[in-house]
């Protein structure tokens, strides 16, 4: 598996489940629609800033960055704007490939997806994304850790 591709999807992987996030809020008897995931985290300008961040972040995070010494960080940073950009109610379309199949012989431990969910959770804090859009987007990582992680108590490289 080319590595530049396999250490994208370890990154795109935090955000593939975010698909149906939009909400719905009771308002006494009467359900009134509200603003995509999309809208509320501001908009494909604002999601490009936070993956530009996060990249960066976890370029320099000595845990994990060797997982993509080989990434096209420029493409990284495309498709991740690209899926969380649709997975959050926006315009865009993501074309990349299941995280199941991406990670398959990754070898990718727990302490590796923890230390990247780390990484986001520091650059979210840093745009000061609000609560409930931090805690909707986190939410969408648990289901997907086990198509990402193949060692659960290996060690981060």
């Amino acid at each position: 598996m080319n590595k530049s591709l396999s250490s994208y999807f370890i990154v795109s992987g935090l955000f593939l489940s975010l698909a149906g996030c939009n909400t719905m809020e009771s308002s006494g008897s009467k359900m009134t629609a509200e603003k995509s995931l999309f809208d509320r985290l501001g908009g494909k300008p604002a999601i490009t800033a936070v993956v530009d961040d996060f990249v960066g972040r976890v370029a320099a995070d000595s845990r994990i960055n060797g997982k993509f010494a080989n990434a096209d960080i420029p493409r990284l940073k495309m498709l991740l704007v690209e899926q969380i950009c649709q997975a959050s109610g926006g315009p865009c379309t993501y074309t990349g490939r299941s995280m199941k199949a991406t990670h398959a012989g990754m070898g990718v431990s727990s302490g590796d997806f923890d230390a990247l969910v780390g990484d986001l959770v520091t650059t979210l804090n840093k745009f000061k994304v609000p609560e409930r859009e931090k805690n909707e987007l986190l939410g969408a990582l648990g289901p997907m850790k086990g198509d990402i992680v193949e060692k659960p108590m290996a060690s981060m490289r």
